[in-house]
């Protein structure tokens, strides 16, 4: 029952706000095509529920900026000054309403990460994926990529096993506060959080 009531939830949620939003969708794609290039939406392969693979969108914050041998440059190097803005505000992340809209993922959630990660979590870490991935979550609000790997995936886990909606709706008014503090955007010296390479045992 608390699923259907969180499904209906993110169902109604996000097309209200893709509704309000979709000015804000509209000069960001313009400016995301200007300062950054095409394409506006950045897509890439992301582990659902259950390790499902979804398509998941977000505004691009880098440039296609490559070296001689055709390989892309440093994250520090392609991440312009308009990508920080879009991170700090977490404006980058407003296409993914369409993912929640779409039943990808929902408004709270462990944040869907990299596919290659799949084999490399450790049992328990892997059972972030018994519930769909968010757009924020606990680990979101508690550090967000302040944290390191194992602190984020314990976190994710807890949430798992604790999940009801008046914890949702503490997680998303304190995402709220955090995105207006600015806080945990980047892990320390990295412009953004370093490859998860596995848990050593």
């Amino acid at each position: 029952m608390k699923s259907v009531a969180k499904r209906i939830l993110d169902i109604c949620c996000s097309l209200v706000l893709l509704i309000i939003l979709s000015p804000v969708f509209f000069l960001l794609f313009l400016l995301c095509k200007l300062k950054l290039g095409s394409p506006a939406i950045f897509k890439q392969a992301r582990p659902g529920i259950h390790g499902k693979v979804f398509t998941m969108y977000k505004f691009r914050s880098m440039t296609e900026e490559r070296d001689e041998a055709g390989q892309l440059l440093s994250d520090e190097i392609r991440l312009t000054s308009f990508g920080k803005l879009l991170r700090k505000t977490s404006l980058d992340e407003l296409p993914e309403l369409f993912n929640i809209l779409k039943g990808d993922m929902s408004f709270v959630g462990p944040r869907p990460l990299l596919v290659r990660y799949l084999d490399r979590y450790t049992e328990e870490q892997a059972r972030r994926h018994e519930v769909k991935p968010g757009l924020t979550g606990w680990a979101q609000v508690n550090g967000r990529n302040a944290i390191n790997w194992e602190e984020k995936f314990k976190l994710d886990v807890w949430y798992v096993d604790h999940w009801n909606l008046w914890l949702d709706l503490k997680i998303f008014v304190l995402t709220f506060l955090k995105v207006f503090k600015h806080e945990g955007i980047n892990s320390t010296g990295e412009a953004t959080m370093q490859e998860f390479m596995g848990t050593k045992k």
